[in-house]
């Protein structure tokens, strides 16, 4: 007889990954990257446990998007005031705000609740190729495009 098992959040072992984003699609990018952080790609994944990995992205201003989602393709965010929708297209999105930009994409992706506020923690978007994370010894990741 099989038995699943449930890894317990002591149990858990993590890794440290670093994404480059030159020349990959913003969508399939942010995909398997939070299917990294939820832990998905480990044969101990658990739904309910965070047994994620670290992640960080590099070259974030290197994103690729298709077709014409630049004049498009909007950001609404409200303040809950009156008068406080503010609204950004993907241009400005990617020209002036690239890290809030990639890190929503992600970050959308993984679920919204407490176990999600958890696992959004453990990503990192860096506009250049450096990172203050070498200590950590990342290993590269590879995205298919």
């Amino acid at each position: 007889m099989r038995q699943t098992t449930m890894i317990k959040p002591s149990e858990v072992t993590r890794t440290w990954y670093v994404v480059d984003a030159t020349g990959h699609h913003l969508g399939r990018l942010a995909a398997q990257v939070a299917s990294v952080l939820r832990g998905k790609n480990k044969p101990t994944y658990t739904p309910n446990v965070d047994c994620g990995d670290y992640v960080i992205v590099i070259n974030a201003d290197k994103v690729v998007i298709t077709g014409d989602q630049d004049a498009k393709k909007f950001y609404f965010s409200h303040s809950t005031y009156p008068g406080g929708l503010r609204v950004r297209s993907t241009r400005e999105m990617r020209e002036k705000y690239t890290v809030e930009w990639v890190e929503k994409a992600i970050t959308g992706m993984l679920p919204h609740n407490k176990l999600g506020d958890v696992q959004r923690k453990h990503l990192f978007v860096y506009v250049g190729p450096d990172h203050p994370h070498a200590a950590q010894k990342p290993v590269e990741l590879e995205i298919k495009d």
